[in-house]
């Protein structure tokens, strides 16, 4: 893994000898470690230190791992939680993961597991950062288009940069789309295509006009490879892909995004 970035990860367990490994397997792979022996003195470091990466014993005396979850969650949405539990308690582990935990390791577990959900773990909360500041980036930029202040007109030129309908905001230079403030994770293709109709938004596209501006005049005639990536985009956009109520078919026609 990369080093480079000094991760700060919280260990809980009420066992000396459970808490004591895990310190020195996790510090041995380059992580910052805090260690924590209940609920309550894991709960003090996660108000007074930022930590990326809790992992947290499900039963202990006070607080249980439950208990604490919750807690973490309040204090600080993005840490990461990882469930220690034996396996008489996997029931209550899927119930902390419904509660905010990331995922949940059996006891034993062995060291390469151990360090394989850390690792995922932290990997989530870096892709969730990420897409988190492009989205406020991204809004941030079209309301600065759409209210510019005092000597914004230097910035007409990039005023075709975004496009936004519906819900649906898109950036066409960085390939940056959302809906409903959450971030799609689209393919080239799937941008291309979601691009071209909101641009066109409220004309209907034939299939033709689609594939010659989305793949090219040497797909014309290939519809169901329209069809194929209208039923892809659907899924990632429509509230129920199975009623649409942003790409909307024309039957006979072509498609449309309801502007």
């Amino acid at each position: 893994m990369d080093t480079s970035i000094s991760y700060h990860i919280l260990v809980v367990d009420d066992e000396l000898a459970m808490r004591a490994t895990l310190t020195e397997i996790l510090q041995g792979e380059g992580y910052r470690v805090t260690a924590a022996s209940n609920g309550e003195a894991a709960l003090d470091v996660l108000r007074q230190q930022a930590i990326d990466l809790a992992v947290l014993d499900l039963k202990m005396e006070g607080l249980d791992g439950l208990q604490v979850t919750e807690a973490a969650q309040r204090i600080n949405p993005d840490t990461v939680i990882i469930m220690l539990t034996a396996h008489g308690t996997l029931e209550s582990a899927i119930s902390a993961m419904r509660r905010g935990a990331y995922d949940y390791l059996l006891k034993p577990a062995a060291v390469p597991e151990i360090l394989a959900a850390v690792q995922r773990g932290l990997q989530h909360r870096t892709q969730a950062l990420r897409q988190r500041d492009l989205v406020t980036l991204m809004q941030r930029a079209i309301k600065e288009l759409q209210f510019p202040g005092p000597g914004a007109g230097a910035d007409a030129g990039n005023r075709d940069r975004f496009i936004q309908s519906r819900g649906v905001s898109l950036d066409l230079q960085r390939h940056v789309a959302t809906a409903n403030a959450n971030l799609l994770d689209l393919t080239l293709t799937e941008f291309k295509l979601l691009a071209y109709l909101v641009q066109h938004r409220g004309w209907v596209l034939s299939h033709d006009q689609i594939l010659s501006h989305v793949w090219g005049p040497d797909c014309l005639g290939d519809r169901d490879q329209v069809k194929l990536y209208i039923w892809y985009l659907r899924q990632k956009i429509e509230k129920d892909p199975s009623d649409p109520r942003l790409i909307v078919t024309r039957r006979g026609l072509g498609y449309s995004f309801a502007g």
